[in-house]
């Protein structure tokens, strides 16, 4: 991609294109699940002033990348280029929320989240940390 080029994603973006990602990973958006990724647009400092007309166009531009052979590594490579790390372990975090909203951990998305973790490069022991703590916020 060229340099002089605007990136396809703001940050904010590609917090909500992962929390769409494990949303969408086990193949079942569930209700709780997108109504912990409104709430987070809607409710944490990170997404101030963020357009929420946004929510549809990204969504639809990870499941459309959900459909192509190599559409996770495309979305990474979007993510990676419109991601500051100072907001990783935030990305991360909202992952790990969405992925225990349901109250069910499916196998697609532990293997989407250690993706993440990899792609975001996530200490281990702060991504044990972050992964208590989505637990302990969703436990029933």
């Amino acid at each position: 991609m060229n340099d002089d080029m605007p990136h396809p994603l703001s940050a904010q973006d590609s917090l909500v294109a992962l929390m769409v990602a494990v949303s969408a990973s086990d193949e079942d958006i569930r209700t709780a699940e997108l109504i912990k990724i409104q709430s987070a647009v809607n409710m944490l400092p990170v997404f101030a002033g963020y357009d929420i007309d946004r929510l549809t166009v990204i969504s639809k531009t990870v499941l459309d990348l959900f459909e192509q052979e190599d559409g996770l590594d495309a979305l990474f490579g979007l993510i990676r280029e419109s991601l500051p790390e100072r907001l990783n372990e935030t990305a991360y975090a909202l992952a790990c929320d969405v992925a225990a909203a349901d109250g069910t951990l499916e196998e697609a998305e532990l293997r989407l989240l250690e993706e993440i973790r990899y792609e975001l490069n996530i200490d281990r022991l702060h991504a044990a940390a972050i992964e208590r703590g989505a637990r302990a916020r969703h436990v029933v």
